[in-house]
């Protein structure tokens, strides 16, 4: 689930992975653009048993650094992470409490500036989209021979 907004720049990295996996007829997994839906992603989440989400985030990291968290709680995920950052934090905590939190996995792409408006990527968060996708891949196929 690619999280994010694109019409902030870099913020919205993750819908930009997701797009580039249906590109290229990704068929491991379920792909959706989860834009900035908050908790009317709950129920989709909710409805698996592991999930990946792909988001942009404010960190000390270079701008287009790709890591790969395995966060158990909101607590767990960068500091900063991007302009919806409550409402994901929120509804991972609302999917803890109601007893149903998937095996979550988090493909986080450094950013460093997101405010300004416009559907454009930085060089080097558009050169980082090779390697997001490459660990989703790669993460897809460990979750599926476990």
């Amino acid at each position: 689930m690619g999280i994010g907004n694109i019409l902030l720049n870099d913020e919205g990295v993750g819908i930009h992975v997701v797009k580039k996996l249906e590109e290229e007829n990704f068929a491991g997994a379920d792909l959706m653009d989860g834009g900035t839906g908050g908790f009317h992603l709950l129920g989709f989440i909710q409805s698996y048993t592991h999930v990946i989400i792909i988001d942009a985030s404010l960190d000390q990291y270079p701008t287009g650094n790709v890591r790969i968290l395995h966060p158990r709680y909101a607590k767990d995920f960068p500091h900063q992470l991007s302009a919806h950052e409550i409402g994901l934090r929120d509804l991972l905590d609302a999917a803890f409490l109601l007893g149903n939190m998937p095996d979550l996995h988090l493909v986080a792409v450094s950013v460093k500036d997101f405010q300004e408006l416009g559907m454009e990527l930085t060089p080097e968060v558009e050169a980082a989209i090779p390697f997001a996708v490459e660990n989703v891949k790669n993460l897809v196929s460990e979750l599926s021979n476990n």
